[in-house]
């Protein structure tokens, strides 16, 4: 005699058949056709980007903000990079089909790149989450789409050379859903892209100049590591170890702070530190109790993150030869957050964190997330990772035409399995289709946005010239 024992279904979370998410695709791709992906022009009341990027700039350290606008000022695809806020608000007005996922909500060119597994392999991914938060899959892609046809236009490739490039950088991440909607579940949760693969793409199907940069990179990538980073911020200073000072972008912490907040100081960076532990895995707790506190500076950092508060912390283990470098990063809320939902956590880090580890085929252990109220007397969210640890980007303005396509299908491949992940990759699979529409619709987006992003860096140049903001070029 057997007996039939049933665990219960989790009753919260929605439950459909494969048939049912392939008909649910199949309608929402009735509802909102491809087509409406490309028909998107900036309206008449568009937002002041200038007026944008300085309600940002109000929240952040008033003397790095001239950085900030220094380095966007540099080219259009800068001010890309920097400008994340304007584009979810554009963003908010375009079509979407109603398919959400854990987004990267800043899914550029250049926030994809090389890091190191806790196993200690070396993949290529999305590295950058700042901005992360559930929402309409379409507004990563078309972020993503439009980067490569700003770089693109940057790197002086012709229209249809950037044309191809865009196209299959859309291809890549449509069939990528497809490929993800007839695999087990285990298998995209275990899914990534060895560095040494995309080095083979790279290298099989561009030419010489983009391959070796591809090899000049996974070495870079090989060597960045927390020993590296070690022998590069750190000096000796009368016997005790230090960060250099290399002001404005790597100033030690003993010059920032006056006489009050010294007296605040241990107290804050304890209150830090062992939040932080405490929200560590049993044995990843073990592992960092081993080290000791010993220094921490301000480093600026990116170009949409200038400005933010961002430390690097120094810490010894069993000597001088065993160093651990922590990045210590502020965390506001996503940019995406006005337009889509609240995120569900109290702690702005722990949603970078939570999104970090919904879309990465494989984070950082040593990631993690404290509140705390800092010697300016601000409470403010911040969250924790290793310094470099393998992180690199492969260098664009370095690669060709050819380069750039196959970067790009290595961007979408990757966005797809961060969104396949966290969302109904069956219906995604399903409303983007087997044919080439979507792909025709989101380039035509990515080039109507192209314009609109060389008109918004000359209102930022504008401003500077006018005196309306500050900036400072070269740092």
């Amino acid at each position: 005699m057997t007996t039939d024992i049933r665990l219960p279904n989790p009753e919260y979370l929605p439950r459909r058949t494969v048939k049912e998410s392939v008909a649910r695709g199949r309608e929402l791709r009735r509802e909102v056709p491809h087509s409406r992906h490309g028909a998107w022009s900036p309206p008449e009341a568009r937002h002041d980007p200038v007026a944008i990027l300085e309600a940002q700039s109000a929240e952040r350290m008033p003397e790095l903000v001239p950085i900030r606008y220094g380095r966007m000022a540099s080219s259009p695809f800068a001010f890309y990079r920097g400008s994340a806020a304007v584009m979810a608000a554009d963003l908010a007005g375009t079509a979407v089909s109603g398919l959400h996922g854990q987004l990267c909500g800043d899914a550029h060119l250049m926030n994809f790149g090389l890091f190191a597994t806790p196993e200690r392999a070396l993949i290529f991914g999305l590295n950058d989450f700042d901005e992360t938060l559930p929402g309409p899959i379409e507004w990563d892609l078309k972020r993503l789409a439009a980067s490569v046809e700003i770089a693109g236009r940057e790197l002086g490739f012709p229209a249809a050379e950037r044309e191809i490039a865009v196209l299959a950088t859309v291809r890549a991440y449509r069939e990528a859903l497809l490929e993800f909607a007839e695999m087990r579940d285990l298998e995209v949760w275990y899914a990534r892209l060895p560095a040494k693969q995309l080095e083979a793409k790279l290298s099989a199907a561009a030419d010489a100049k983009t391959g070796k940069e591809a090899r000049r990179n996974i070495r870079k990538a090989l060597r960045r590591d927390h020993l590296s980073a070690f022998d590069r911020l750190v000096e000796t200073v009368s016997g005790e170890l230090r960060f250099v000072s290399q002001p404005p972008t790597l100033v030690p912490v003993e010059e920032l702070l006056d006489p009050e907040q010294r007296s605040r100081y241990v107290e804050t960076m304890q209150a830090a530190l062992l939040q932080y532990r405490e929200g560590l895995l049993p044995h990843l707790k073990a592992l960092v109790e081993r080290y000791r506190f010993v220094h921490a500076a301000r480093k600026v950092v990116g170009v949409g993150s200038v400005g933010t508060r961002a430390w690097v912390t120094l810490f010894m283990g069993r000597d001088t030869s065993d160093p651990l470098l922590l990045q210590i990063k502020e965390a506001t809320r996503s940019v995406l957050e006005p337009y889509s939902t609240p995120s569900t956590y109290e702690s702005q880090g722990r949603r970078v964190v939570e999104g970090q580890r919904y879309m990465q085929a494989a984070s950082d252990a040593l990631l993690g997330w404290f509140t705390v109220v800092g010697w300016d007397g601000t409470e403010r969210d911040y969250y924790v990772r290793q310094l470099w640890d393998g992180k690199s980007s492969i260098d664009i303005s370095r690669v060709t035409p050819v380069g750039l396509r196959v970067y790009g299908e290595a961007c979408g491949w990757t966005l797809a399995r961060g969104h396949a992940r966290s969302g109904d990759r069956i219906a995604m699979a399903s409303y983007v289709g087997e044919n080439e529409t979507l792909d025709r619709a989101v380039a035509t987006f990515a080039e109507t946005y192209a314009h609109v992003n060389e008109a918004d860096h000359a209102r930022l140049l504008e401003a500077i010239d006018a005196g309306r903001i500050a900036a400072e070029p070269g740092v």
